[in-house]
């Protein structure tokens, strides 16, 4: 079996490429035979961390979002989303309520987030 087209979108960041992003990578994860909802949840959760996190105050900017598939042994979906912001630190006037980090955790295989340069990366695997 041959591994579906990877997903590469360079989206601006705003609300609205929450919606394109996470059709995208869960068509790309319903093709690979995971769990689409779960995996759109996950990144809608991520992306929009990047927009509002790294970009605050509606600065401009943008968010790249990238999905491939492994086939064989270790079959599975490597999403990830970088955005060159602010990097991930503690915001007192964030609107969310922290949740979205825990929720990607308990549902996808593993996260691994890299805020040590400028922006941040998170890059979320579904085992298959």
């Amino acid at each position: 079996m041959t591994a579906p087209e990877p997903v590469n979108l360079e989206l601006p960041a705003i609300a609205s490429s929450v919606r394109v992003a996470r059709q995208a990578i869960a068509t790309l994860a319903a093709t690979c035979g995971l769990d689409d909802q779960a995996v759109a949840l996950c990144v809608s959760e991520a992306v929009t961390n990047a927009i509002v996190h790294g970009y605050p105050a509606d600065r401009p900017g943008s968010v790249r979002v990238r999905a491939r598939s492994e086939v064989g042994d270790s079959a599975g979906l490597r999403v990830e989303i970088e955005d060159d912001g602010d990097g991930m630190r503690p915001r007192p006037d964030s609107p969310g309520l922290g949740l979205g980090l825990p929720l990607i955790a308990s549902m996808a295989s593993s996260v691994d987030i890299d805020s040590s340069g400028t922006g941040c990366r998170v890059s979320i695997w579904f085992a298959g």
